[in-house]
């Protein structure tokens, strides 16, 4: 897994870990853009380069549905919109989840979220996410084209 520093083009691994409780006193709104906290009642992890946090992912097992639900995704302000320092970071974390199903569920396994409206076209032209109606989701051929282009 890795993230390109976009002023050099340079690649850097990275890894996704789940989040400390320690975390969360670094994990200020604006910089992440949501309360974290309220997320601990679900899997969070972080994705890391060197001990800084590029990006959060909030996650739902439904295994009666063997269905993961990206609850919440953010990067950090930094990496976000045309003068980001670093690119592939949510498409990271959402292979990552891709690999999570695929480990719990078999290739009968379902990644899911809720986006927001203006986030819609992005997730589905981006990452090949199939629009479900008020949700978009991965699955079969699309969700393992996630797992090469990100290398997991």
């Amino acid at each position: 897994m890795y993230v390109t520093e976009l002023v050099n083009n340079q690649k850097h691994q990275v890894k996704v870990k789940r989040l400390d409780e320690d975390d969360y006193k670094k994990i200020v709104k604006t910089r992440f853009y949501f309360n974290w906290k309220t997320e601990k009642k679900h899997d969070v992890y972080k994705l890391v380069f060197q001990d800084e946090i590029l990006g959060l992912m909030s996650c739902k097992h439904y295994t009666d549905e063997k269905r993961i639900e990206i609850k919440l995704l953010a990067v950090a302000k930094e990496n976000r919109g045309k003068s980001k320092k670093y690119s592939r970071v949510a498409g990271t974390l959402i292979g990552f989840a891709c690999r999570e199903a695929i480990k719990y569920y078999g290739i009968e396994g379902c990644v899911s979220l809720v986006p927001k409206t203006s986030l819609k076209k992005h997730y589905s032209d981006y990452y090949g996410m199939i629009d479900a109606g008020w949700q978009l989701f991965l699955a079969g051929q699309p969700m393992l084209d996630m797992l090469k282009e990100y290398e997991l």
